[in-house]
C-alpha cells in the first residue's frame, strides 16, 4: 500500500531529466542540512552544557598517609588526604582568596580581636551525624592541648572559644592579627567520635587512616599490601558536603616510595594525575604531548648571610658584588628549565600586586658590565685580588679574604643551584666552597645553631603573607626563622604593623616599605620562586589552580571538576549555568 502524495511525487520525479534530477537532489540536501542546522541552533539556544557526574580519577601520592587529620597532618600524603575527607570553617577558592563553607558567614569586630563564625544549617558529617559548634569548639581545644602536641597549637595559642548557640562560635585573640582567618580552614573533627580518645591514644587511634569528615569526598575502601602499607584509597563524593556535592564519582589515590616510581606509573598510564614532577620531567612530559599545568608557589629560596660567623659580609660592597654577579635568569632555565620566576626580594610574585618582581627592569638583565660593576663595586672599597686571583681587603687590625661556604640541602636542584652560583662568583674572584648536608642534619646541626657562612635555602612565605617570623629581629635566634640574622628597627616596625591590620590596602603599603628597606640591606639574595607542576588527563575540566600554600591545596575546588559534558534544557540546569 502506497501514500498517494509520495507516489505522485515519485512519479513526477521519474519525468525529470538528467540535469532536472542533479538539481533537485542538491536542492534535497540543501533542505535537510538547512533543517539539521536549524534543529542544531535551537538546541543550543534552548539548551545548556553543563558538567556530567561521573568518571574515574586515578591520583598518584609520593608517601603513604599516617595521620589523615588536620590536626597532625605534615607530609604532603597526609595534607592530600586530610583536604579530600575534612573541611574547615573557611576553605581556599582559587582566585578569590579563603570563602565560607561550612560558616554561611562571618563578622570581625572594629577592634579586630572577635572573630564571630554562623554555621551553615543541616550540616552533617559523613556519617550522618550532625556537625554543629560543638565539634568546632572541640576541634580548637584539641589543638590547644598541650598534651596532644599538635603542630597547629601556636595557631590557636591564647585564643578564647565562646560557643554562643549550636549555629555560632566566637574566637577572641589578646590582640590583633590579620592573618587569623587563615587558621579558620583547619578541618573540624567529629567530636562524637573523637571525644573518648584519650591524649595518649590520639595518633593510634585507627580514625587516623579510616577518618570521618565533612569533606568533599569520603572514603569508601581501603587496600594495603602484605606489610600493612596502604595502597591506595578509594573515595566516594559526600553528598552533603558544604560547597556541593563533586561531579567525579570514583577518585582513587593511589601511594608510592619515591617521585620516580609514581613518574613510571604515570607514563604507563597506570595515572591519570601527578604533582610530584621536575621541572625536567615535566619539560619532557610536556613535549611529548602530556597536559602540564602550573602555579607559582608563596616560596622563597636565595642566599642569606650569616654576618656573624662569616664577617666579610658585613662589608655591604661584598654583598652587592656578589648580587651583581649572579644570574638569575641562568638558574631559571638550567636547574628549573623555566618552571620558576626569579626574585628581587623577599615577597612572592604578584602578592603585592604589582611589585618588584613582577617586571624585570635594566639592572636585572644578566651581561658583562654586571661583572664589571661588581669587581669595580669590590676595588672602590679597598679590595684587591692577590697573586692566586682572590679578592681581600687589608687593614692595619685584619685581612679579609674573600672566602666563604654555602651550606645547603642534599637535593638535585639545590646542589644544582650552589654550583652555578659558585661558578658566577669565582668569575669576580670569591673562593667558595659548597658544604652539602641531609635535610634533617641541615635543619638539626646548621640551621638552627646558625653555623653556617652563607646559606641556600627556601622559605614557605604562605599566602597570609606574615613576614614577621622570617624577618622581624626578634627571630634572628632559634626557633625563630629570621635565618638572615636581619635587625632594624624600622623593618621591625613595618613587620609589628603589618600583621596587625586589616586594611588591605595600607597593609601592602606597609610591605612595600619592608621590601625597599630589604633591598637597600641587601641581607640576602633573592632567586627564584618555585611552580607548582602539575600532570593532569586532558579530560579534566574545571580545575583553577590560582596560589596555592601547599600541594594539598591543588583540591581545593575538587567539587568542581569534571571529566565530562552533558546538554540539559536551560530551565533544568543549575543557576550558574544560566
Amino acid at each position: 500500500m502506497s501514500i498517494p502524495a509520495i507516489s505522485k511525487a515519485e512519479k513526477i520525479r521519474q519525468t525529470f531529466r538528467p540535469v532536472e534530477k542533479v538539481i533537485f537532489f542538491i536542492l534535497a540536501l540543501g533542505l535537510l542540512f538547512s533543517a539539521l542546522a536549524l534543529f542544531t541552533s535551537a538546541n543550543r539556544y534552548f539548551t545548556v552544557e553543563i558538567p556530567k557526574d561521573g568518571g574515574t580519577l586515578r591520583e598518584g601520592i609520593v608517601g603513604f598517609p599516617r595521620f589523615i587529620n588536620p590536626l597532625f597532618a605534615i607530609s604532603d600524603a597526609d595534607r592530600d588526604l586530610t583536604g579530600l575527607v575534612y573541611s574547615g570553617l573557611l576553605s581556599y577558592e582559587p582566585g578569590a582568596g579563603l570563602v565560607p563553607n561550612l560558616a554561611e558567614d562571618y563578622q570581625i569586630s572594629d577592634d579586630g580581636l572577635s572573630y564571630t563564625f554562623k554555621l551553615k544549617k543541616d550540616l552533617t558529617f559523613q556519617d550522618g551525624a550532625p556537625l554543629t559548634a560543638d565539634d568546632v569548639a572541640f576541634t580548637i581545644l584539641k589543638a590547644q592541648d598541650p598534651n596532644l602536641k599538635s603542630p597547629k597549637r601556636p595557631n590557636w595559642d591564647g585564643v578564647k572559644i565562646e560557643k554562643i548557640g549550636d549555629l555560632e562560635i566566637r574566637f577572641t585573640l589578646s590582640q590583633p592579627y590579620a592573618p587569623f582567618l587563615e587558621n579558620a580552614t583547619l578541618g573540624i573533627l567529629p567530636k562524637h567520635l573523637w571525644q573518648d580518645v584519650s591524649a595518649d591514644q590520639f595518633t593510634f587511634t585507627t580514625l587516623n587512616t579510616e577518618p570521618v569528615g565533612s569533606g568533599p569526598y569520603k572514603i569508601k575502601s581501603l587496600s594495603r599490601d602484605q606489610s600493612g602499607l596502604p595502597e591506595f584509597y578509594e573515595l566516594v563524593p559526600f553528598k552533603n558536603y558544604a560547597l556541593g556535592k563533586p561531579h567525579i564519582l570514583n577518585l582513587i589515590t593511589k601511594f608510592y616510595t619515591t617521585s620516580d616510581k609514581a613518574l613510571t606509573a604515570l607514563e604507563m598510564k597506570e595515572l591519570d594525575s601527578l604533582s610530584t614532577i621536575s621541572p625536567h620531567d615535566a619539560l619532557r612530559l610536556k613535549s611529548g604531548g602530556e597536559n602540564v599545568v602550573t602555579t607559582a608557589l608563596p616560596r622563597i629560596f636565595g642566599i642569606f648571610f650569616n654576618q656573624n660567623q662569616a664577617t666579610i659580609f658585613a662589608n655591604k660592597e661584598v654583598r652587592q658584588a656578589l648580587n651583581l654577579a649572579t644570574n638569575k635568569d641562568s638558574i631559571v632555565e638550567e636547574v628549573l628549565d623555566g618552571y620558576a620566576t626569579k626574585l628581587t626580594g623577599p615577597i612572592p610574585p604578584g602578592f603585592l600586586g604589582s611589585n618588584l618582581n613582577d617586571t624585570a627592569s635594566e639592572s636585572d638583565d644578566f651581561d658583562n658590565a654586571r661583572l664589571a660593576l661588581a669587581t669595580s663595586t669590590l676595588e672602590k672599597n679597598g679590595w684587591k685580588k692577590n697573586t692566586s686571583g682572590i679578592y681581600e681587603k687589608k687593614s692595619k687590625k685584619e685581612s679579609q679574604l674573600l672566602s666563604f661556604s654555602i651550606a645547603t640541602a642534599n637535593t638535585p636542584e639545590l646542589k644544582a643551584t650552589a654550583d652555578i652560583l659558585k661558578n658566577q662568583w669565582q668569575k669576580i674572584g670569591a673562593e667558595v666552597d659548597i658544604k652539602i648536608f641531609e635535610p634533617g642534619d641541615l635543619n638539626q646541626n646548621v640551621i638552627r645553631p646558625r653555623k653556617y657562612d652563607a646559606l641556600l635555602f627556601g622559605e614557605v612565605v604562605g599566602r597570609d603573607l606574615d613576614l614577621f617570623a622570617f624577618w622581624h629581629s626578634s627571630q634572628r635566634i632559634d626557633p625563630g626563622l629570621n635565618i638572615a640574622l636581619y635587625a632594624s628597627i624600622k623593618a621591625d616596625k613595618l613587620l609589628s604593623d603589618g600583621r596587625k591590620l586589616s586594611d588591605r590596602a595600607i597593609q601592602i603599603d606597609k610591605y612595600r616599605q619592608f621590601e625597599d628597606l630589604v633591598a637597600d640591606d641587601l641581607p640576602a639574595i633573592f632567586l627564584y620562586s618555585p611552580d607548582f607542576i602539575y600532570v593532569i588527563p586532558k579530560s579534566l575540566q574545571g580545575l583553577t589552580l590560582g596560589t596555592i600554600n601547599t600541594p594539598a591545596e591543588r583540591f581545593a575546588d575538587i567539587q568542581d571538576w569534571y571529566l565530562s559534558t552533558e546538554r540539559v534544557w536551560k530551565i533544568f540546569a543549575p543557576k550558574e549555568q544560566n
